[in-house]
């Protein structure tokens, strides 16, 4: 009985063993870094802009060209990202669930920020003083995107629909122009273009709801995120780097998204101030908030008929990600 124990044990020593050898490859396989990795940066995300100063990737990457795209809003950062114009992109991420419950096969693989991003924004001398009060009035917004969808659901909550407004679709820089100019009655702003108009227009936020404000994410195509694991997980810690000297050094933080953005030193600061960069992981209210904006992406028929949006949030944030941050 001894002897037979002692070659069983044998024998599934040696099994055992073959099996490691033969994942060995497999295990340790390390990944090709790509030619070249494309990004894009943008204003709403002052964490891109330290990432693309420090050239913290690039250090990361030696062997690889780092091109970086200027995105003006969550629709043209995703429009880039399925057209191949990059690999990561960076947008809210409610931009990201629209995006894939309408066939765009794409991950979430990092958070970039929690911000009170967008408001509604009124002129200074205007004599609107509630949602409600715009029914029958222009607003501009930017289909696609966080502030767009902030619209509706603000809306909803007011009890006006979609039609009981005009929805002027404009960039975000181009709806502030409009709205100083008078040409709309009220905008779906978004930061840094909403404190700069607040600060140097006088705007004023009609309505904020941070509730309503979803997460930044960076997002990637299923397709790369299954060929370049590694890449991803490089370009997650580079993200890092750059959101922790982010706050460890709020006030040259400040001035380096004020030179990128062009804009007063004041304006970076209050955009700053509704800004939260404490936490790159996801946690249940995050995903909640998303769930939360389902019955209107659906009610509104932004997603394509029949799509559980539900179950379209689970599939785009990546599970990983959360590991991959906990690793930094």
């Amino acid at each position: 009985m001894t002897s037979y124990l002692a070659f069983s044990r044998l024998k599934s020593l040696l099994v055992a063993s073959t099996l490691a050898l033969s994942l060995q490859p497999l295990a340790h396989a390390a990944e090709t870094a790509p030619a070249e990795v494309h990004l894009d940066y943008a204003y709403y995300s002052p964490v891109s802009l330290v990432l693309k100063h420090f050239g913290f990737l690039e250090k990361a990457l030696p062997q690889t060209k780092v091109s970086w795209v200027l995105s003006q809003g969550s629709n043209r950062s995703l429009e880039y990202l399925n057209s191949g114009g990059v690999d990561f992109a960076s947008s809210a991420s409610l931009a990201a669930v629209l995006s894939r419950a309408n066939g765009s096969p794409i991950k979430s693989v990092y958070v970039y920020s929690r911000a009170e991003w967008t408001a509604l924004v009124v002129r200074k001398d205007s004599p609107y003083q509630s949602v409600a009060d715009l029914k029958g009035k222009k607003i501009a917004a930017t289909k696609g995107t966080d502030p767009y969808l902030f619209t509706l659901r603000s809306l909803q909550q007011a009890g006006l629909k979609k039609d009981d407004v005009e929805l002027v679709h404009l960039q975000h820089p181009d709806g502030r122009t409009a709205l100083e100019k008078g040409d709309v009655d009220a905008w779906a702003g978004l930061d840094p273009h909403m404190a700069a108009s607040q600060v140097q227009a006088g705007s004023r936020l009609l309505y904020r709801n941070p509730a309503f404000n979803s997460y930044g994410v960076v997002s990637v195509t299923e397709q790369y995120a299954k060929e370049h694991a590694q890449t991803i997980d490089t370009v997650i810690k580079a993200y890092e780097q750059a959101r922790e000297w982010a706050l460890k050094n709020p006030d040259e933080f400040a001035d380096l998204l004020a030179k990128e953005s062009s804009l007063p030193l004041d304006v970076a600061k209050l955009q700053l101030s509704r800004t939260d960069l404490s936490s790159p992981q996801l946690t249940a209210n995050d995903v909640q908030a998303s769930k939360a904006a389902a019955p209107i992406l659906v009610s509104e028929e932004l997603v394509r008929r029949g799509v559980n949006v539900d179950q379209v949030i689970d599939q785009l944030l990546d599970s990983g990600v959360q590991q991959a941050v906990a690793r930094q």
